[in-house]
């Protein structure tokens, strides 16, 4: 069919997109920077909401809750595993019924409404345990379940915001650049860069700004200011309407990899044809017109060739046969992309699991520290995670301007290293830091030991021994979280943007998870008090830098398995499929450092 001439008025328009009125988008008033500007500004207010709850979170529990260290961290991380893990939800409501936009719009109204509520319970005085003089919480009286149970619920709806914000909105943001403009490609490219730096400053602005008004102003002031930061999120996101691009929904890629497995199951006794050009696909003679208007057709590859069996035509005519007994070859070849992401997926999640003790021990460690600053200034406690997040933006631009020409002339690579080799990196930074957080703590414990601690419990060490883990872990964020979105959304088949999402960000959350469950674990062989418990209320009298060994042993044996079972011998999406007429695993066999 003839396209449509273009005339002055309305200029060119896209295939694959549309306006917010359901017309061809026209590319010159749809799209481009001046939405993602937009979308950049709401995830900037969720990122400052989110982390200024969260990086602060422990001190809360512990000093006007009165819960024990432990259980504090095991709340922090639960919380921010719930957030990331609800981005599998967001991101199958988004393909499925929603869209990303609408997505957006609804899970930022529930994550502004859930921090409302957290400000509520921070201000109103019967949802608070009363003060008490006790240096530690042991002899305080603990929050009752009424006032813990409002809590959660604010906690637990800003997570369920959160996840269904974060699983739509880098993808949302790459809808308004057209992949087949080489300038609007690279476009895309700087978004993701600028999407992590407003993720950053985010970051900086939560653990500076608002950790200083939730220690000296209060806590209803600091999560008032996040409940006000995400509203005009909501509404500088709902000012870009008429100028969005929209992309047509295509159905969660979770119900696909269900309905491949299920039919190759089914037909597990079926015998392969030795020829694949047998298997039903796009441009079979009998169906498929309609999925070819919306898919790529991909090539076949002998990876994971059980799965082959769900293109097989049965006896009856593959008209006649059900989506859930018949998928084309490309369906299954998506799949089979994804199962080829999973090493990854998995032995990215152990870096998380140390990112979480800089929002956890780490700040318990800070509290019991010298944090004076002249003569009247102390740092929060909370604030000490600005290391943390000046690392990460101090990590880019050097690894811009400098990591990446002397990459460039090693490895050949105009990107300088690849995503694997950027999370690789992020691994061993991550080992690094528990390294340094072990020394630091048996320092800070020889401090406490040799001069005891004075009234308010503060240890004669100054808190800035503990900016090298800080550091380390910023600085392996840097490498992992690029490394990961890139690797996680360059290698997902087209159309699977927002699982892709969702997986990557599951790594975040099992991370959290897998930190709480060493928590318990730990607890339980060690013991929550007395001699030899690593993790007892009082830090002064336990042994976390057992812990943080523990985590650096961890870390190792997973640096190996990555570099074995994910990143050795792994093709990009864009060497496999380069030359139509090299087989797929005759590729995957040449290594995995030349996409």
């Amino acid at each position: 069919m003839a396209s449509l001439p273009e005339t002055a008025g309305e200029g060119k328009t896209l295939p694959d997109a549309w306006d917010f009125k359901g017309r061809p988008a026209v590319k010159s008033r749809t799209g481009g920077w001046a939405c993602a500007a937009t979308i950049l500004g709401v995830e900037l207010c969720e990122r400052l909401t989110t982390l200024g709850i969260a990086v602060n979170l422990v001190t809360y529990l512990t000093g006007t809750m009165h819960l024990g260290s432990a259980a504090s961290a095991n709340i922090v991380t639960n919380f921010l595993g719930t957030s990331f893990m609800l981005c599998l939800l967001g991101g199958f409501i988004a393909d499925t019924y929603l869209g990303r936009y609408l997505t957006i719009a609804i899970f930022t109204a529930v994550q502004a409404s859930g921090v409302t509520i957290l400000t509520i319970s921070t201000a109103a005085p019967g949802l608070r345990p009363p003060n008490c003089d006790g240096s530690y919480s042991g002899g305080c009286a603990r929050a009752s379940g009424l006032q813990l149970g409002v809590l959660y619920l604010g906690l637990y709806l800003t997570a369920l915001g959160t996840g269904g914000l974060k699983s739509s909105v880098s993808g949302f943001g790459s809808d308004q650049f057209d992949e087949t403009d080489g300038a609007e490609k690279k476009q895309m490219t700087k978004f993701f860069s600028w999407f992590f730096f407003f993720i950053s400053l985010g970051s900086l602005m939560a653990v500076t700004v608002l950790v200083y008004i939730q220690d000296n102003l209060g806590r209803r002031w600091g999560y008032g200011i996040c409940a006000v930061a995400i509203m005009f999120g909501l509404v500088v996101f709902l000012s870009g309407t008429r100028r969005y691009r929209f992309k047509r929904l295509v159905g969660s890629p979770l119900t696909q990899v269900g309905v491949v497995v299920a039919s190759a199951w089914r037909k597990r006794h079926l015998a392969l044809p030795a020829d694949p050009s047998m298997l039903y696909d796009l441009d079979s003679n009998v169906g498929g017109a309609e999925n070819n208007k919306k898919k790529q057709k991909l090539l076949h590859s002998k990876q994971f060739r059980f799965l082959d069996r769900a293109a097989i035509v049965e006896d009856d005519a593959a008209a006649e046969q059900s989506k859930r007994r018949l998928s084309t070859l490309t369906d299954v070849e998506e799949v089979k992309q994804v199962i080829r992401m999973l090493p990854t997926w998995a032995t990215t999640i152990m870096f998380w699991t140390v990112y979480a003790q800089m929002t956890t021990f780490s700040v318990s460690q800070a509290t019991t520290m010298d944090r004076r600053i002249g003569p009247s200034f102390e740092i929060p406690a909370g604030s000490l995670t600005v290391f943390f997040v000046g690392s990460i933006l101090l990590t880019v631009p050097v690894y811009d301007r400098l990591v990446v020409p002397a990459a460039r002339r090693v490895t050949g690579n105009p990107h300088g290293l690849t995503p694997l080799q950027r999370i690789a990196v992020g691994l061993a930074l991550s080992i690094l830091a528990m390294c340094a957080a072990a020394l630091t703590e048996r320092k800070r414990l020889a401090a406490a030991w040799t001069d005891p601690t004075d009234t308010a419990g503060v240890v004669p060490l100054s808190v800035f021994w503990l900016i090298p883990q800080f550091f380390l872990v910023g600085a392996g964020e840097a490498f992992t979280y690029i490394g990961q979105l890139d690797f996680f959304l360059r290698e997902c088949p087209k159309g699977m943007k927002t699982m892709s999402t969702g997986l990557f960000l599951s790594t975040l959350s099992l991370g959290f998870f897998v930190s709480s469950a060493l928590v318990t674990i730990v607890h339980k062989v060690t013991g929550e008090s007395g001699k030899g418990a690593w993790l007892p209320d009082d830090l002064n009298k336990g042994k976390l830098y057992d812990f943080y060994w523990l985590l650096a042993v961890l870390s190792t044996l997973n640096l190996v398995v990555f570099v074995v079972a994910a990143a050795r011998g792994y093709v990009y999406k864009e060497k496999r499929t380069a030359d139509d007429s090299v087989d797929g695993v005759e590729l995957e066999e040449e290594g995995c450092c030349h996409g």
